[in-house]
């Protein structure tokens, strides 16, 4: 069966399209048959992102490897039917929720073998995860990490495997270093608590946003004739490398 990654997280502008994008591309890349699938059927940022990467591809007459989209079915339940679709083709199915709570974002979580979970680097999306004091203690787990532990609960159940769940810091900066290890401090506290890793993601950097319109990732920038990367191309490249890794998934040797 297809190992199902899940990129969930229930607050916009995190990074998750960003993410999925990057992930699904660079499996794809490595070889691997990789399917895909947009739960957000209202902004379908990551949807867009795939279908201008084969519009782009089309017009350019180029050869990338590219992530087959799948499409939601209709009725009441819309996802089994469009995993089931690729399952029978791909070696991992990526699923980008929304930023909110839904009930196909909820499904979705139960499913999960990896869940990766963006977040800006900052208490405000550290409140979707925890619960703090005023004096900065860690209270309890607040409604994200709720829902993730009810979809462990209902793998286990099942008898379905445990899920790994993987914190990714986004927008790291060089400012702010105070906030910054209180951040870090706190996920370290929370990971040992309620059961997840904690890993860097992507800092904040022009190129992502360039990128869309054409749905391209970093590791493409060669095939479409960029001839030398900056410092910042190659350190986000350098990025992604050590998330791949650190994600773990089977079968993967990182090869970019």
């Amino acid at each position: 069966m297809a190992h199902i990654i899940v990129v969930g997280n229930e607050k916009g502008g995190s990074g998750k399209s960003t993410t999925s994008m990057h992930v699904a591309t660079a499996l794809a890349r490595m070889g691997h048959k990789v399917g895909a699938l947009d739960l957000d059927v209202r902004q379908r940022s990551f949807g867009r992102y795939l279908e201008n990467r084969s519009a782009f591809v089309r017009r350019e007459e180029l050869d990338l490897p590219t992530p087959q989209l799948g499409e939601l079915a209709e009725g009441s339940d819309p996802l089994t039917p469009a995993l089931q679709a690729l399952e029978a083709e791909c070696d991992f199915i990526l699923l980008d929720c929304p930023g909110s709570h839904t009930r196909l974002s909820q499904m979705a979580h139960t499913l999960a073998d990896t869940l990766m979970t963006p977040m800006n680097d900052s208490f405000v999306d550290f409140d979707l995860l925890a619960r703090m004091s005023p004096e900065g203690k860690v209270i309890g787990p607040s409604i994200y990490a709720e829902m993730v532990w009810a979809a462990r609960q209902m793998r286990a159940e099942a008898g379905a495997g445990p899920i790994d769940w993987v914190v990714l810091r986004n927008r790291l900066g060089t400012q702010a270093m105070h906030n910054k290890r209180k951040v870090g401090g706190a996920l370290e506290t929370l990971s040992k608590r309620i059961g997840f890793r904690v890993t860097t993601g992507f800092s904040e950097r022009v190129i992502f946003r360039e990128l869309f319109p054409r749905g391209l990732t970093l590791l493409d920038l060669k095939d479409i004739g960029t001839e030398s990367l900056s410092m910042s191309n190659i350190a986000a490249r350098q990025e992604l490398r050590d998330l791949i890794q650190t994600l773990d998934l089977p079968g993967v040797k990182v090869r970019f």
